[in-house]
């Protein structure tokens, strides 16, 4: 594998720098708690992405040579462990969580399913990840940053905006990698590494067995564009891990996105709900809840909705034709009195558009006159 970074120093300022001052003290200060002979390090996407020059707000930390559960009680902040990896996820006084997870190696006995961990090197850690890009690590110490760590040349990936896999089998053994790397691809700009695209036929023969990549895509929702992401896939000769039809829906979404509509993550969602054949199948298998099925049935009905809602915006993208119906106060302004009245006059313009009678509000008012001329209404 390519040797460490030879200007960890200069990249180290780099990542240093572009964190938030409160992160650099909090992190300085676990550094310092963690005693002598005991590495800490900011791993992953944060040193990524501050490489990128962005400020990162997600924070993952290695520990090497002390305990994770002991150093995440010693921080002062509540904590919660997770025993089966010797990991704990810390709460901020911001609210944002923390990772602190014990450097590990990892093995895959089965397939698809979850690695099993063993103790390791901060070393071994960074080689058991992903992707070269998400492989390097900010070494810290009680006065700041120590060293960049690249030891699968993971910088060079990022100058050159490439995802590689580490490992030849690294989508066979986990396929939800293959969804992760499309996410970051989508929103980071990058190109798939050849080696990346030699490992997509494996990643999805063993997708079915990966219920790990069910979160993958639910995650995919909440990118910034989540259309990308899936022509990312598409393009990698993996949209078949999307209902057909999904991508150009999700791609309409992102553009109304881009053009300052509100469309939340729940609206995508339904989107993707509404490409299913059986949704709520889908809505169960990714775990997406109730709220994307009930947004998407309002999106359908002939309920009046605000034109700019979620529920407006996804009217208009699977119901080109709908316009707005008739509301309870349009059929009072027209002629009905309040009361039950109305009800039985909304419920006739419903049969009628069922029926495919009305096609507009100028046709609905022109029926609803005609209603009332056979059913005048009561004194």
């Amino acid at each position: 594998m390519p040797a460490p970074s030879s200007n960890g120093e200069s990249g180290a300022a780099k990542v240093w720098t572009h964190l938030q001052a409160g992160d650099r003290a909090w992190l300085q200060d676990l550094a310092g708690q963690a005693g002598p002979g005991a590495r800490v390090a900011l791993v992953g996407g944060a040193v990524r992405d501050a490489l990128l020059g962005k400020t990162p707000l997600d924070l993952d930390v290695v520990v090497e040579g002390t305990d994770a559960a002991a150093l995440a009680a010693q921080t002062g902040l509540p904590f919660l462990v997770h025993p089966a990896f010797g990991n704990a996820t810390l709460t901020l006084p911001d609210g944002r969580h923390v990772d602190l997870v014990r450097a590990r190696r990892e093995s895959y006995p089965v397939p698809g399913a979850h690695p099993v961990p063993t103790p390791g090197s901060l070393t071994d850690d960074l080689r058991r990840r992903d992707f070269g890009l998400n492989a390097l690590a900010l070494l810290l110490g009680p006065q700041g940053p120590a060293a960049l760590l690249d030891e699968v040349g993971g910088r060079e990936d990022l100058r050159a905006r490439v995802l590689r896999p580490l490992y030849p089998r690294s989508l066979h053994e986990d396929a939800s990698r293959l969804v992760r790397g499309a996410r970051l691809a989508g929103r980071l700009g990058l190109t798939a590494h050849p080696e990346l695209l030699r490992q997509v036929p494996d990643a999805l023969r063993m997708a079915p067995r990966t219920p790990r990549l069910n979160t993958e895509l639910r995650l995919l929702l909440h990118e910034p564009r989540p259309g990308r992401a899936a022509q990312v896939l598409a393009n990698w000769g993996a949209g078949s891990l999307l209902p057909e039809g999904a991508r150009e829906r999700l791609a309409a979404l992102d553009a109304r996105r881009d053009a300052g509509q509100n469309v939340p993550a729940q609206a995508y969602a339904a989107a993707l709900l509404s490409c299913a054949p059986d949704p709520a199948a889908l809505a169960d298998r990714l775990g997406l809840g109730e709220k994307p099925g009930a947004l998407l049935a309002r999106a359908l009905s002939d309920a009046p909705v605000p034109p700019g809602s979620p529920e407006g915006v996804l009217r208009a993208l699977l119901r080109p034709d709908a316009y707005p119906v008739l509301t309870g106060r349009d059929v009072v302004a027209l002629g009905v009195p309040p009361g039950p009245a109305v009800g039985a006059a909304l419920a006739h313009l419903a049969a009628l558009r069922q029926a495919g009678q009305v096609r507009s509000p100028e046709e609905e008012r022109a029926a609803l006159s005609a209603y009332l001329r056979r059913v005048p209404p009561s004194p």
